[in-house]
């Protein structure tokens, strides 16, 4: 018998927020599973099982706030033996219901929905969780007009292998797809999904029938690398022509914290452009020898990132903070360099610590494994704190420019922007001339209130500078 206990989250953290069960008791789980996700602040926690057994107590309802060191659920072997200390069970079968706020996260950039966040469940688990997306042939007993009974991890699961939840038969209690439905179904899909789903629009073989020959179609669909990601956030109008929400607490967070930064300090945008070909081409010669040898892709990203922390040391404004009421400033020495990532939750800040030394390759590894754990909500909250320069990658959904808002109280932050090949006038030992190069901007936001204007204008040219012409093919072992 384990008791699954609230672990220590963060060195400020004393207590946090359930938002969502992953698991209902009679539920079977290994060691290291998800059980629980918790809120603190920005970051939302999934708690793992300590123990491989069956769910006998859980010890809370959703926006119940638990302190560090807490029983939150109590682990039983897999006889189902109960558990010692006398719990309610009627109150810990209450305490399954889901909350819908989105608990998956896609390890692809903007790649997966969720459902939306419309209320918090406090009901028993037999309280509906998700509503489920209409069904043309449903054959099981749940209509597609129902709520589907489930949780966020089995919702999670269903939608990965594009699986209408309302064509899967729920074998728990009220009709509850449990994980092992979800698992059934993924490995067998149900036949009108597995066959593809609706590729034909309605009335497609109406001309044929007619003895009509249909137009031949020439327009090419767009490719997966063209067409535009679609957002991570997504709504389930349910046929209605608006929907109202509450904010969840990720977005409540980041709004205040956008905001009071804006009113706090400040800002200015500055930018070069930047001409990358030297990296993209390296990075194209050597990218899959790199991923081979080093287990992480090689983006332009790690490039950036290793310049940033090269000309950081020759401009200490741009690594500091200001406190205008105690009358100082604080320069630092190393970098905790901040990585915005994108996820369903909207955008988080985790940051590297002591990046300054790491090498073109730890940070291709540490940028990776950032951006997965915030993603799967794998991140602790000591990894959101403590950042003092940022960089946000927007030109990796194509955008060209950008005037990030500060991550505060840092004095600066990054945006890199898209790269593309533009007609760009070459000097050399024959004059000028127009060749083709592979450009982008680079966009400095900074508080003006320690950096001054010429300042972040010698960070930049600096930055540009190394970028173009440092030795990068000795930094990837070429």
């Amino acid at each position: 018998m384990a008791h699954v206990e609230l672990p220590q989250l963060g060195e400020s953290v004393t207590e946090g927020v359930i938002t969502a069960w992953l698991v209902e008791v009679g539920d079977t789980v290994d060691e290291d599973d998800p059980i629980v996700e918790v809120s603190t602040d920005k970051v939302d926690t999934e708690i793992p099982s300590p123990v491989a057994g069956v769910v006998q107590e859980l010890r809370g309802e959703v926006d119940d706030t638990i302190e560090v060191g807490q029983v939150i659920a109590v682990i039983g072997d897999d006889d189902g033996s109960a558990a010692d200390d006398g719990g309610d069970e009627a109150s810990a079968a209450e305490a399954t219901g889901d909350d819908e706020t989105p608990a998956d996260e896609s390890e692809d950039d903007g790649g997966a929905t969720g459902q939306p966040a419309t209320s918090a469940a406090s009901a028993p688990a037999a309280a509906p969780s998700a509503p489920a997306s209409a069904s043309a042939g449903g054959g099981g007993e749940v209509a597609s007009s129902e709520p589907v009974l489930t949780s966020p991890l089995v919702r999670k699961m269903l939608r990965e292998a594009g699986i209408d939840a309302a064509s899967v038969e729920g074998t728990g209690p009220g009709g509850r797809i449990t994980r092992a439905d979800a698992e059934a179904a993924v490995a067998n899909p149900p036949a009108e999904q597995a066959a593809g789903g609706d590729t034909a629009a309605p009335g497609a073989a109406a001309p044929a029938a007619a003895g009509i020959a249909p137009a031949p179609v020439t327009v090419a669909a767009p490719t997966a690398a063209s067409r535009p990601r679609p957002s991570p956030i997504q709504v389930d109008f349910q046929g209605q022509r608006e929907v109202v929400q509450d904010l969840s607490r990720v977005r409540k967070a980041i709004a205040n914290g956008m905001l009071e930064s804006l009113q706090t300090t400040a800002q200015l945008t500055a930018a070069v452009e930047v001409d990358m070909t030297a990296i993209m081409n390296l990075r194209a010669a050597v990218k899959d020898d790199f991923k081979a040898r080093e287990g992480a892709s090689l983006s332009p990203l790690p490039f950036i990132s290793k310049a940033v922390l090269m000309t950081i040391p020759r401009h200490p404004t741009v690594n500091a903070r200001m406190d205008l009421e105690g009358g100082t400033a604080t320069y630092f020495r190393y970098v905790n360099l901040g990585m915005a990532v994108d996820t369903e939750r909207g955008l988080l800040v985790p940051n590297i610590k002591d990046a300054q030394d790491l090498t073109v390759a730890a940070l291709a590894r540490r940028i990776a494994d950032l951006a997965a754990r915030t993603r799967n909500k794998k991140i602790s909250p000591d990894e959101i704190q403590g950042g003092t320069f940022t960089i946000t990658n927007t030109g990796s959904l194509g955008t060209l420019f950008d005037t990030p808002i500060l991550n505060a109280p840092e004095a600066a932050i990054l945006a890199t922007a898209a790269i593309e090949k533009r007609p760009v006038v070459v000097s050399d030992a024959y004059g000028d001339s127009i060749a083709i190069r592979q450009m982008s901007y680079l966009c400095l936001t900074y508080d003006h209130r320690i950096l001054d204007g010429a300042d972040a204008a010698r960070f930049l040219q600096d930055l540009k500078w190394v970028i173009e012409n440092h030795d990068w093919a000795g930094e990837v072992a070429v």
